[in-house]
């Protein structure tokens, strides 16, 4: 047992502190996603120590964990609902509540009519598709009716993109921001009761062994995004995709204070997504952020329909005159936006060399 007992803990240790190392490749940024399992992990080790009586150095190590819990902690508590965060109420000058559901569908999963179900049940004004290609294009047909508006980014790499709207979409638009074959998707909105905003739907490749070795294009697209926003747009705004990374993490930091936009997640939970069939390797990764004037009721994860992403579900309301969220607003100073326009420039440089068409091993 003390033989484990000094794995785990060195094991944890390293793990701990891999992502402070300032490097993109994916070995030092994967274990941000596992902070939530580092964590449990922490404190199995901490229970084992108990047990491995008359050791030497036994106690240091001890109070290393213990340091190393409160480390995580700190980061991991504005995630659940201990983090109080106020509630915002409707009043006569919100706009109606309106719904989506974004949901990384994986690209051979050919249970379709399982995915229909969810959305029939569910009734969303908006569903956002990822690596949905042209055999997902031609099952999801049957909601058409139901949703009359939709811009379609049909691929067959992985990283195609569908959305569907019973909300009048004004103009759409097809972001190619780092590389001519990972899009992003820019919708202009416009409710029945006259209210605008913009919806982002993102999906860039995550830094892994078997995909991208760094985390380059991944960080170079979503920053480019909260660019796009912070300059470009002077609407009420929703981000939403499988962004390939972790709330906390530093790239993650660096566009919420770019964009202006908030993490809905803080003071609510986890919303943990993937992966669908392993909950105790389950991490938060299809994430979402919002502008100021943007109100969420509830934001949560629905039952798996075969993929091995959790579909997102969120309802919101938009209300101009609350002014109330205006302090969770962090902004970027002028260092951060330097890092931030160098790491877009690195995303823009890196060459990812994906096949065109992706076939299941």
């Amino acid at each position: 047992m003390w033989e484990l007992y000094l794995i785990l803990s060195s094991l944890l240790l390293i793990l701990s502190f891999l992502p402070k190392i300032p490097s993109s490749y994916w070995v030092f940024r994967v274990p941000d996603f596992g902070k939530i399992q580092i964590t449990y992990l922490l404190l199995l080790t901490l229970c084992i120590g108990f047990f491995c009586t008359q050791k030497p150095y036994l106690w240091y190590i001890q109070v290393g964990l213990l340091l190393l819990i409160v480390y995580h902690g700190i980061t991991l508590i504005k995630y659940t609902p201990l983090f109080k965060v106020n509630k915002h109420q409707k009043n006569e000058k919100s706009s109606e509540n309106c719904h989506f559901i974004s949901a990384n569908v994986y690209q051979f999963n050919t249970e379709y009519s399982r995915f229909i179900q969810l959305i029939e049940e569910n009734k969303p004004e908006i569903f956002l598709t990822m690596e949905s290609n042209g055999d997902w294009e031609k099952a999801m047909r049957v909601l058409e009716k139901d949703y009359p508006f939709q811009h379609k980014v049909t691929l067959e790499n992985t990283y195609g993109m569908h959305l569907y709207s019973k909300i009048e979409i004004e103009k759409a638009t097809t972001h190619y921001f780092v590389a001519d074959d990972i899009p992003s998707i820019e919708a202009h909105m416009k409710t029945k009761d006259g209210y605008q905003f913009v919806f982002f739907g993102v999906h860039p490749p995550p830094p892994s062994p078997t995909e991208e070795e760094t985390s380059k294009e991944r960080d170079g697209d979503i920053l480019s995004v909260a660019k796009r926003v912070h300059d470009g747009i002077d609407k009420p705004v929703i981000v939403v995709g499988d962004f390939n990374n972790v709330a906390w993490s530093k790239s993650s930091i660096l566009f919420r204070k770019t964009s202006h936009l908030i993490d809905p997640r803080i003071g609510r939970a986890f919303i943990s997504t993937f992966h669908a069939k392993y909950r105790f390797l389950r991490f938060p990764i299809d994430l979402m952020f919002h502008s100021e004037d943007i109100f969420i009721k509830d934001l949560k994860t629905l039952e798996n329909f075969g993929s091995d992403h959790l579909p997102v579900y969120c309802e919101f309301f938009i209300d101009h005159y609350n002014d109330e969220q205006e302090d969770k607003v962090e902004t970027a100073n002028k260092e951060e936006k330097a890092e931030a326009a160098e790491m877009i420039q690195e995303g823009k440089e890196e060459d990812g060399e994906r096949d065109a068409v992706v076939t299941e091993d």
